[in-house]
């Protein structure tokens, strides 16, 4: 569910894209869908949908074919302890989880992959959530593909883009004080610690790209 307030004005506005949305809504009325999903993602928030290349890495959105790469990321030791355990015991879990996160609007999430190997080596995210006033960017990646600079790769890549969309001229990220490759990622990105706060009686570090 879509928890916040529309941006004003995503585009121009022009009679063009009111058409379109016309007909999009029409469409889904008749066949049951629900019409907010789609303006949500590809008309208010097109950037949470692209695709992206670098050097070494290429980040496509998630889909269903890389539960098995979820279920691998969600147990590592790294994601229970500054994440939190999401109960992924079985592949039917992670599915669910998968397919959870692909029906939210409000989640954007980017697989990783390296160009060589054509592996999955980690995830991108890009949430809107309820305790924070705007999306914040996430990164976790496989133990077996640490200290090779994809995580700063990946990240950068995305950072860049999004900061570049008008309706994402501030970029938040949390981490726990102990995470502390996290808290020297977070920096060599760019981003400006601003406060502490507490979620779930979990206290974390409050980061913003530009500094507010």
């Amino acid at each position: 569910m879509f928890n916040g307030p529309l941006p004003a004005k995503p585009y121009s506005n022009t009679h063009e894209k009111v058409y379109i949305n016309l007909i999009l809504m029409v469409f889904c009325l008749k066949n049951g869908f629900w019409f907010s999903h789609l303006t949500q993602i590809k008309y208010f928030y097109p950037a949470m949908h692209k695709k992206y290349k670098t050097k070494r890495l290429t980040l496509k959105r998630l889909g269903m074919r890389d539960a098995q790469f979820i279920f691998d990321l969600l147990n590592t030791e790294g994601w229970i302890k500054f994440i939190g355990d999401r109960n992924i015991k079985t592949m039917e879990d992670a599915q669910d989880y998968t397919q959870k996160v692909l029906g939210d609007p409000n989640i954007a999430y980017w697989v990783v992959k390296s160009r060589l190997g054509k592996l999955p080596v980690g995830l991108i995210s890009f949430i809107k959530r309820d305790y924070l006033t705007h999306h914040d960017l996430g990164f976790a990646f496989l133990p077996s593909f640490a200290n090779r600079g994809y995580a700063f790769e990946a990240a950068d890549c995305v950072l860049k883009d999004l900061s570049e969309d008008p309706n994402h001229q501030v970029i938040l990220a949390t981490t726990r004080p102990d995470n502390i490759r996290s808290v020297k990622l977070l920096e060599k990105l760019g981003f400006h610690l601003t406060k502490e706060i507490e979620n779930e009686q979990i206290t974390l570090l409050l980061y913003s790209f530009p500094e507010e």
